[in-house]
């Protein structure tokens, strides 16, 4: 057993429809950090995920996506554990959270899976909910209807402008966990948020598309329009129980 490896997990749905729903953000911020390391390409295969292990940044490091589908997350955690021969307390899950702002940072030491399927489904494998997180917000679920359809929606343009600033923000919290521990990461980055968009900047709401427009905001109903067309969420009969 590694007393220096640490294992982060990122929690997602596999599939290039699914790369900018909010439901996967933890894997943007994790291929943001594969990319700001250097590691190449989506990864090896193993333990039913995508993995990029070595040591980088002086840490021993073991980055996986788990390719079963969100509802199946547990089964790579619990394969990952046993073949990296870690404890839980080496482990860092990191997941989408609509119960706090878009962008917002909260380790979690332990605590119940708050109705989102993929930790459900760890605590399920593990027989435990004593291991640690990484939430980050993804905004309220009324943006975008019901919050099934506001996890399996896109990203607006507004808020995929944000999301380089969200991903170097959660890298450095990744790092400070696994170099300081949980309550060091906790201290420093708990209370981060998205800072104010710059006046005049792309991000500045004021030069955003409106309503009806191409990239705009969602209707009431979650659709919006696309350069491809108008987009409305995935419906109950578009996706499996496994996916949400």
């Amino acid at each position: 057993m590694s007393v220096d490896r640490r294992i982060v997990v990122g929690l997602g749905n596999p599939g290039e429809k699914y790369r900018f729903t909010r439901h996967n953000i933890a894997w943007l911020i994790l291929d943001a950090f594969a990319d700001r390391v250097k590691w190449k390409g989506g990864g090896k295969e193993r333990d039913a995920s995508a993995v990029h292990a070595g040591r980088v940044l002086g840490l021993d490091l073991v980055m996986a996506k788990p390719m079963t589908y969100m509802n199946d997350s547990g089964i790579a955690v619990r394969k990952l554990l046993a073949t990296e021969r870690v404890s839980v307390n080496q482990l860092l899950v990191v997941v989408d959270d609509f119960s706090i702002p878009f962008g917002s940072l909260r380790f979690r030491e332990r605590g119940s899976d708050g109705g989102h399927n993929g930790l459900a489904s760890i605590e399920a494998e593990l027989g435990s909910d004593q291991y640690p997180r990484l939430r980050v917000g993804i905004g309220d679920p009324r943006e975008s209807g019901t919050a099934q359809q506001h996890v399996l929606s896109e990203f607006s343009a507004a808020e995929r402008l944000r999301l380089p600033e969200i991903n170097a923000a959660a890298g450095e919290a990744i790092e400070t966990w696994a170099r300081s521990g949980l309550n060091k990461a906790a201290t420093a980055f708990n209370n981060w948020k998205l800072p104010e968009p710059e006046s005049g900047s792309a991000a500045d709401p004021a030069n955003l598309p409106g309503a009806g427009e191409v990239g705009g905001p969602a209707g009431s109903d979650g659709i919006r329009k696309t350069a491809h067309g108008w987009r409305k969420p995935l419906g109950e009969g578009d996706r499996s129980d496994s996916e949400r």
